[in-house]
Formats: C-alpha cells, structure tokens, sequence
C-alpha cells in the first residue's frame, strides 16, 4: 500500500512539474513574443518611413527631379536667348542694354509703389550678378593676359562701386524721398561702364585674339552666364 500511494504521490508531483515546465514555456514564448513586437515598434520610430516608404521617396525624389529639371531648363532658355546675339562682346552689349531698360523702369516709378521698386531692385542685382560673374571670370582675366591689364583692372574696380550702389538702395528702403536721386547716380556709373567696355576696351581686345580664340571667348561667356541665370 506505501508504494502505492508512493507511486500515486510521485506521479502528481510528476505531473504538476511538467504542468509548471508547460506554463512556464508558454509564459517564455508569450514574453518573447511580446518583445518582438516592441522591437518592431521601436523600429518603427520617429525616423522611420514603415512599410509604404517607397511611394514616399519615389514622391519626393521625383519632385526633386522636377525642381531640378525646370531650373535647369529656365537657365538654358534664359541663356539660350542671349547667346543668339552672337559672340561674346554682343553677348555682353545686350545685358548692359537690359540692365538700363531695368533703370528705366526704377526711375518711372513713384514713392507709393515699394513692391515694384524692391522687385525691379532684386531684378537688376542679379542681372549685375551675372553679368560681372561673366565679365570677372572670363573677359577680365583674358584681357590681363593681353596686356590689358590696366584697363581690365580698371573695370574690375567699378563692379565694387556697382555692389556699394545695390548696398545703398537697399539700406536706404524703397519709399526714401532720395531714392529716384540714387538710382539715377548708380544708372549714370553703369551706363559710363559699359560705354567703356563697347566702345573702347572690347573691340580693340576683340581686334587683336584670332577667331578660334574669341570663339573660345564666347563659350566660356556662354558657360558662366549659363550657371548664373
């Protein structure tokens, strides 16, 4: 009878340790299971795009795309125009008209219109901006290896009085009663600078470079302007 219930004793306990080890295995892979989705959850984070970022990136690198090609076509275009004017010095002729055009629409204008003023203001700095990135990167530089050098470095020194001009009227805001009295000033400095280039430093560089070299000339005007427009 004492191995009976020593048997019936020893099966229980048997059967409630494997109970225990069962219990305790689910309670591990229910733990388990529990940290794998908080791992997923924490990769899912602030900084993590899930499971539909490839619509996302393709969006916005094909935005990116668009951006970039139409500036990319807005300069060709813009370039494109004046290089149909023909060589470099024509090039450079046409932009010093533009830019007077802009003066003249500046100077037609009243105290009471400050958009116009400030718009036509941002206008004429980039155009400058251009056309000195052109003139300094290029046609300055050959002059100088011309023997040019006085009047190239001449020039070159105008563009700083240029920049103090774009200073002055930007500080000074558009509705300053002496507004119209600088841009008259500053237009008077361009107009004398570009009499200068067309009619006295650029033919006679022009005269003494050979074809193959003006053309060269032409596309490295063509080039810079390309970039800054």
């Amino acid at each position: 009878m004492a191995t009976r219930s020593q048997s019936r004793s020893s099966n229980r306990s048997s059967s409630t340790r494997d109970r225990s080890t069962s219990e305790g295995r689910n309670e591990s892979r229910t733990s388990e299971s529990r940290s794998n989705q908080n791992r997923g959850r924490q990769s899912r984070s602030a900084f993590s795009w899930g499971e539909n970022s490839g619509p996302l990136i393709g969006a916005a690198l094909a935005g990116v795309a668009i951006g970039f090609a139409a500036n990319f076509g807005r300069k060709a275009l813009m370039q494109g125009i004046e290089a149909t004017t023909g060589a470099w010095d024509q090039i450079l002729a046409t932009e010093h008209e533009m830019t007077l055009a802009i003066f003249d629409k500046m100077l037609a204008t009243d105290q009471s219109q400050t958009f116009k003023r400030k718009m036509l203001l941002m206008k004429l700095t980039h155009a400058l901006d251009k056309h000195a990135h052109q003139e300094e990167m290029v046609v300055y530089p050959a002059l100088r290896e011309a023997n040019e050098a006085v009047d190239a470095d001449h020039l070159e020194n105008e563009h700083g009085y240029i920049k103090t001009f774009i200073y002055e009227l930007n500080e000074m805001g558009p509705d300053a009663p002496n507004w119209l009295e600088k841009v008259r000033e500053f237009r008077a400095l361009v107009h004398r600078h570009a009499h200068m280039d067309e009619e006295e430093v650029f033919p006679r560089f022009k005269q003494a470079m050979s074809e193959e070299q003006n053309a060269r000339i032409t596309t490295l005007v063509n080039r810079d302007g390309f970039w800054m427009a």
